[in-house]
């Protein structure tokens, strides 16, 4: 393990107390992947609206559930800055943890970088995300939605998730980035090793770099229209190895949240009959059910990390410098305080489209907004082309037997079996 940083106390002394604390929660069991809203409800009453947590391999962690103490957090960058180099635990984390490509290690990205360093990314990659072309996006998911639904059209029957939720963002993202078409299939299971956090994980990581170099390679070489050549044409000059992993955080963050968007979106739309106007062509229809997802079912349940700068105090806890603070996302949005205040919503503030949910993080390191409307434009387009091309879905199995994908920290399907009328591809003349 490389050494972090020579200011971080590598022993749990005077560190986060979580891995000792009596009733400290573990992260990765059944409950907490499949009935996530249960488990923060018995959190919330148990210990209130930060949680002692314990990560594989006992290693602690404090959970923020509380709305206020998450924004609190995230609004607040000098105490609670994404500095994992600042973490107490760096003594105890073997090289093989299996979150540790989620958690990070000190490494200049976009994602692992505080302060001004973390500015100076941000000023390169939000522009080259935000010069990408609203149409052209759009056009790209139309394109490859229908390249994917071609592939399953005839048949009558589909995997929603493998055959179109999971390629289509990850798809139309290599296009944005630059990559050829044919190389977007290896990076989606590159980047499904990485979200599982396996065995697999570090050696799924090591791929997703060597791709991500030979790309910045290829467009130092010839650029195009597109998001790298734009980063590599940013007046401030950065390495080969910032570039590449600036491209990761981007293509990562991007992919499986995106995929998840669509899949949750798309159970809830089959599920629910307050829904139903969307399958059969209500397009304000489907931005609500995706609404209502952000806030209920939200791809990102917990986002690792926040880092104690200082010994400090937060909603009734003892926070000691250099404690790991997961940020609650899934469970902030069902605080019960932030519930109270939509009464005539039955406390479900995603039916009136308010967007006040956190499931992009909040404050300096939030999701940017260039790449929250990259990931808006690719769900929606590509549910909007489903539900024109395939009017008629519907579940192919009970809904309680849907199952989700074992996971804390992000909220998918592992499939969502549908039947259809079949129908001719967009390429057929007869």
């Amino acid at each position: 393990m490389t050494n972090p940083s020579p200011t971080a106390p590598a022993s749990t002394a005077g560190g986060c107390p979580a891995g000792g604390a009596p009733g400290a929660v573990p992260l990765g069991g059944a409950d907490s992947g499949t009935e996530p809203q249960a488990l923060y409800r018995t959190m919330r009453r148990e210990h209130g609206p930060v949680v002692p947590v314990e990560l594989p391999g006992g290693i602690p962690a404090w959970l923020v559930i509380g709305y206020r103490e998450l924004h609190q957090v995230t609004s607040d960058g000098e105490l609670f800055p994404r500095d994992v180099s600042l973490w107490n635990q760096w003594g105890r984390v073997p090289e093989d943890w299996p979150l540790l490509p989620m958690v990070g290690q000190p490494m200049p990205s976009i994602y692992f970088t505080a302060g001004a360093e973390h500015r100076r990314h941000a000023e390169m990659v939000g522009p080259a995300l935000e010069g990408a072309d609203p149409f052209e996006i759009r056009s790209h998911c139309e394109q490859l939605a229908d390249r994917l639904i071609d592939g399953i059209c005839s048949r009558g029957t589909a995997d929603l998730i493998a055959e179109f939720a999971v390629p289509l963002p990850v798809l139309v993202l290599s296009r944005l980035v630059g990559f050829p078409d044919a190389e977007g299939a290896d990076i989606a299971r590159v980047l499904g090793d990485l979200a599982d956090g396996g065995a697999g994980a570090q050696e799924a990581h090591a791929r997703f770099g060597e791709h991500m170099r030979r790309l910045v390679a290829a467009k130092r070489s010839i650029p195009g229209e597109d998001v790298t050549s734009r980063m590599l044409a940013h007046p401030e000059r950065f390495t080969d190895e910032e570039y590449a992993l600036d491209l990761m955080a981007i293509t990562a963050a991007g992919h499986l949240t995106t995929a998840d968007w669509i899949g949750n979106s798309m159970r809830l739309m089959l599920t629910e009959d307050q829904f139903a106007a969307a399958l059969s062509g209500g397009r304000h229809s489907v931005a609500e059910a995706m609404n209502e997802v952000l806030w209920e079912d939200g791809p990102t349940q917990i986002l690792a990390g926040r880092w104690a700068a200082r010994d400090t105090h937060l909603g009734g806890r003892n926070i000691h410098r250099g404690d790991m603070l997961l940020l609650g996302l899934g469970a902030a949005n069902a605080d019960p305080h932030i519930r109270q205040q939509f009464p005539s919503q039955g406390g479900r503030p995603g039916q009136g489209g308010n967007s006040a949910h956190l499931a992009f993080s909040h404050g300096e390191y939030r999701c940017p907004f260039p790449a929250q409307e990259i990931a808006e434009t690719i769900a929606r387009t590509g549910i909007e082309i489903l539900l024109d091309r395939l009017p008629d879905l519907e579940l192919a199995v009970p809904a309680r037997d849907l199952v989700r994908r074992p996971s804390a920290f992000l909220r998918g399907m592992t499939a969502l079996p549908v039947r259809f009328t079949p129908v001719r591809t967009t390429g057929d003349p007869s």
